[in-house]
């Protein structure tokens, strides 16, 4: 992953359990569980293999701006964000079999359908990632 500092840095610390996924100014999360696709190996197995995910978990990958769901069980929010945390784009259950890009994206996170809309994630909004 990338030196330039991003809003991902705590994940890559050792000692990145126990960290939420929330909107900057928000107490409640929006994932209480992160779990990070950094490398070549995690980012090519995604979320292929598993039958759901649950509604409190965001699966981040990165450096990326598109994503697929070829293979893929079940339907997927996605949340794109900028290097900075700033959400560029949000789709909402994104059925199989199906391509979306976020031009500009840094990053893709990847939540269970309905997930994003409970949570009220909005394009402007600033992710953070930090301690609950």
């Amino acid at each position: 992953m990338s030196r330039r500092p991003h809003f991902l840095q705590p994940l890559l610390k050792r000692a990145s359990e126990g960290l939420v996924l929330r909107v900057e100014g928000r107490d409640v999360p929006v994932a209480t569980t992160v779990e990070s696709a950094f490398d070549s190996t995690t980012r090519k197995r995604g979320l292929l293999g598993r039958d759901a995910l649950s509604p409190d978990v965001a699966f981040v990958i990165a450096p990326c701006s598109g994503v697929h769901t070829f293979g893929m069980r079940f339907p997927i929010d996605l949340i794109f964000a900028a290097r900075d945390g700033r959400v560029t784009k949000v789709r909402h259950s994104m059925p199989a079999s199906r391509i979306s890009i976020g031009f500009g994206a840094f990053a893709v996170i990847e939540m269970a359908a309905g997930a994003v809309e409970r949570a009220g994630v909005r394009e402007g909004d600033q992710l953070v990632v930090g301690h609950a």
